[in-house]
């Protein structure tokens, strides 16, 4: 076993607690809210990641599905703003919480689209470091059917929607989705609007990798842009650049401990997010466990402090 993935695995022993919380939860009380974004593209939340919505003259468009059983309380939203069937469905990442519903909207004729790490990692079992837990591989209906390396567009309700792949942020298979004319950008698991982000260092994420992804979106957009985050309240551009300043602080804070050869042990005990704890620590993850994460993603970056 390499140094780097034991450095990973002891950083993330200290977050498996999580684990039960990234297990698929009770969704027979959820609901889902829709919410206007901008003329024609909604923002919709329930039981799993925020999803995007685009409808109009065309069929309409649909980033993520969140978990299975949520896919009739989906359908009965879209259905209050737009009685066209969902055409096309982009993933934004290969997680349960976003694309757990993919072979029922298959089944109900809607072309999957995602980057081709989506379906490199739905088609084959995973293992999340940070859970301790085993992943199948998805059903062949649950695939994506059309992949792409760096960008696609789709001309679709009057708008181009341009889906952009940004490297090694949440995964290795995120996209951002830019709806051009209406000015919105969803945000996948790139963006935990108002909490500390999880970062999938097993699947190739890290954390400077988030932070260049806040960067390309922030050089992007204006201060009428609203964003769709993967989880958390639908967002601004002030929301997305306190989250990335939040997030380079704490990086930076951490780095320099690294530097230092700290162990895991020391850097958690040295409190490097104190400060920003009760704004961004009340999330799905609590402050010594994304500590952790950063530390990890650092170390796996090419560092090797002390275990």
């Amino acid at each position: 076993m390499s140094s780097h993935r034991i450095v990973a695995l002891v950083a993330f022993s200290v977050i498996l607690t999580a684990g039960a919380a990234h297990a698929q939860p009770d969704l027979s009380q959820a609901t889902v809210k829709i919410t206007p974004v901008a003329a024609g593209v909604y923002m919709l939340e329930g039981g799993g990641g925020n999803l995007g919505l685009s409808v109009g003259n065309d069929d309409a468009f649909l980033v993520d599905d969140q978990y299975a059983p949520m896919t009739p309380k989906i359908r009965a939203a879209i259905a209050t703003v737009t009685q066209k069937p969902v055409r096309f469905l982009l993933n934004t990442h290969w997680h349960g919480d976003h694309t757990g519903g993919n072979e029922n909207m298959t089944g109900a004729g809607a072309i999957i689209v995602a980057h081709e790490n989506v379906r490199r990692r739905m088609g084959t079992e995973q293992f999340l470091e940070a859970f301790n837990e085993r992943v199948p591989a998805s059903a062949g209906a649950a695939l994506p059917i059309v992949t792409f390396s760096e960008t696609i567009t789709f001309h679709v309700n009057g708008d181009s929607v341009k889906a952009v792949h940004l490297r090694n942020g949440h995964t290795d298979g995120d996209a951002i989705i830019i709806f051009q004319k209406a000015n919105v950008i969803h945000m996948g698991d790139l963006f935990f609007n108002g909490m500390y982000p999880f970062i999938d260092v097993s699947s190739g994420g890290s954390v400077r990798g988030t932070l260049a992804a806040a960067n390309h979106a922030l050089s992007i957009s204006n201060a009428q842009t609203r964003f769709i985050p993967g989880h958390g309240p639908l967002a601004t551009r002030d929301d997305l650049i306190r989250y990335r300043d939040a997030l380079r602080t704490i990086t930076d804070r951490v780095a320099r401990l690294v530097a230092q050869r700290r162990t895991l042990a020391q850097v958690v005990a040295a409190k490097p997010s104190a400060d920003l704890d009760a704004k961004w620590g009340n999330g799905f993850l609590k402050p010594d466990q994304f500590v952790s994460i950063v530390y990890s993603s650092l170390a796996t970056s090419g560092r090797k402090p002390r275990q």
